[in-house]
Parts: C-alpha cells; sequence; structure tokens
C-alpha cells in the first residue's frame, strides 16, 4: 500500500484512528491539534497516510523525530516510508532523524524493516504501558506518615535552579542524555514546563521531594511525563503523592483518563499502588547524532 501526504480532508479520519489507539498516539494528536498539516515550528508534522486515512498515519517532526501509527503496515510500507523519511530530512541539509516513537511491535518491525535496527542508538527502550480512569484512582497508599501534609505547588513555588539540575539529573538517567548537553536541554524543557503550566512540584514538610507533569493534554485524556524524584528522597512514594494530586486537580476539570509509559519497574509499582492497569507497550529510540546534533525531549514529544 503506498504512503501519501495527508490532506486537509482526511483529517476526520486520521483523528478516528488516533482516538481509536489514542493510548499510543497522543504525540500524533497534541502534534496536530497545535500546528495542523503544514506548521513550520519544530514540533511541526509532516504527515502521511497508508492508502486511506483508517489504514494508518506516519508524522515527521521538523526537529526529526518520526510518530508512527499504522499497525497493520507491511515491511514494504515500512521501507516506503523510510524513503519519503529520507527525502524529507534531505530537503534540510543539517538535519538527521533523531528518532522514532511508537508502539511496540510497530516500531520493531519498522526498525527491521528499514535496517535502522543496525543504526548506532544512544537509546533503545521498550516501555510497559499503564492506563488509569480517574475515577479509579486510589488513595489508600497514599495513608503513610511520611506524606501527611504533603502540598502541591505550581513549579514556579520551586527554586527553577533545583528544578534544572532535577532535570538534568532525569535526562542523564532516563533518556541518555551525555552530562555535557543535559543542563542546557534541562533548562529549556523547565522553560517550557513553565510556561505551559504542565507539571507540578510536592513540598513535604518544607522540603522539595519530587516533581510531576504531563507531557501531552487533551480534554479528556492526559498523559504523564517528566516524574521525578532525587535520589535521596526515594522510596517514600513522594512521585505518587504528586501524580494523584495532580490528577485530581485536572479531574476537576473533565480530565477522565491517565495514560503512562513506565522506564522501570520500580516506577511500574509505583503507578499500579495508585491504580493504573497495564496496557499495550510504547518504544522510544534515539540514534547517535553527529556532534552538532543537541536532542532535547521537545523534539521527541510535542
Amino acid at each position: 500500500m503506498t504512503w501519501r501526504p495527508a490532506q486537509d480532508n482526511d483529517l476526520p479520519a486520521v483523528q478516528d484512528l488516533l482516538h481509536r489507539h489514542i493510548e499510543s498516539s497522543m504525540f500524533l494528536l497534541i502534534n496536530l491539534r497545535d500546528h495542523g498539516l503544514a506548521g513550520t515550528a519544530p514540533k511541526a508534522l509532516q504527515l502521511w497516510v497508508r492508502g486511506r486515512a483508517e489504514d494508518g498515519v506516519a508524522g515527521l517532526t521538523n526537529d526529526g523525530s518520526l510518530l508512527i501509527q499504522a499497525g497493520a503496515a507491511t515491511a514494504e510500507d515500512w521501507r516506503q516510508l523510510q524513503q519519503l523519511v529520507d527525502h524529507r530530512l534531505a530537503q534540510t541539509a543539517s538535519q538527521q532523524q533523531v528518532g522514532v516513537l511508537g508502539e511496540t511491535a510497530q516500531l520493531r518491525r519498522y526498525l527491521a524493516a528499514t535496517g535502522l535496527d543496525q543504526r548506532p542508538k544512544r537509546l533503545d527502550r521498550d516501555e510497559p504501558g499503564l492506563a488509569l480512569t480517574l475515577s479509579d484512582l486510589d488513595r489508600s497508599s497514599l495513608d503513610r506518615p511520611q506524606l501527611r501534609g504533603a502540598v502541591l505547588h505550581p513549579l514556579s513555588a520551586a527554586p527553577r535552579p533545583m528544578l534544572v539540575q532535577w532535570r538534568a539529573a532525569y535526562h542523564q538517567e532516563t533518556l541518555g542524555t551525555p552530562a555535557s548537553e543535559a543542563v542546557a536541554v534541562a533548562a529549556g524543557d523547565i522553560d517550557s514546563y513553565l510556561l505551559r503550566d504542565s507539571h507540578r512540584v510536592l513540598e513535604v514538610a518544607g522540603h522539595w521531594v519530587a516533581m510531576t507533569g504531563f507531557n501531552a493534554q487533551l480534554p479528556k485524556v492526559v498523559q504523564i511525563g517528566g516524574v521525578y524524584t532525587p535520589q535521596e528522597q526515594r522510596g517514600r512514594g513522594y512521585a505518587r503523592c504528586a501524580l494523584a494530586f495532580h490528577l485530581q486537580e485536572v479531574q476537576t476539570a473533565g480530565v477522565e483518563k491517565a495514560v503512562l509509559f513506565a522506564a522501570g519497574d520500580a516506577a511500574v509499582r509505583a503507578y499500579r499502588a495508585i491504580g493504573f492497569q497495564p496496557i499495550g507497550g510504547y518504544s522510544l529510540v534515539l540514534f547517535d547524532q553527529e556532534p552538532e546534533t543537541v536532542v532535547t525531549e521537545g523534539a521527541l514529544t510535542t
């Protein structure tokens, strides 16, 4: 089946497809909402549909991340898509493909079909998916002495240098960002979070102990991202507490569901303790880049 550029009249079918697979389509939905089909912003997409719009979509952001949602795509489909991606990137001589994000089985088939499974990678991770209907949020695990008096604040209430330090540590631990780049990238992330009011910070007994947030948000669904607890504060339930408070906040604004993809077994246990249940996996691959290319989380998300 042949890929073709998406047109405005494809958008209803594209939206329907993405909403039917919303757990692994949040970034595509957010980027389309914010930038449409012809944006010039870094996160705007070149969007292709696989035959009919309901048969699959793929989007390449202007800063080089490929987002896929095409469960029935064949190996030949993926090879044809990569030709389009390479052609698009070649139009900007300095641009490289930063990485690819998508549902795990699809992403692995894409890499194998295109030979990109052999390309050197900075990060190559399959993450278990979890989802929660907010009316099922379980607060019983938050009834601990160390959590009494915990208060969730807007990110602007905490010292920015501390938040940048936390975020830089997150980048190194979770995304494999080199230490030489982590602080600069983290500073940009924190500034974006402050501008979007997307993240929160937890205070307990006068101390800042955890950060949580959403890296994608629709009227009824949020995707959790950027949850972080400093090493010295871990194991006390602070992250799950911060997240539970934040979910309660958005529930009052009409959000009904939360999805996330966990970076490790400890995170899975923390999320399941407040009611999250397993769903399909999601994968993130970041390719090694030439020295002049600096990868930010924004290039991977919204």
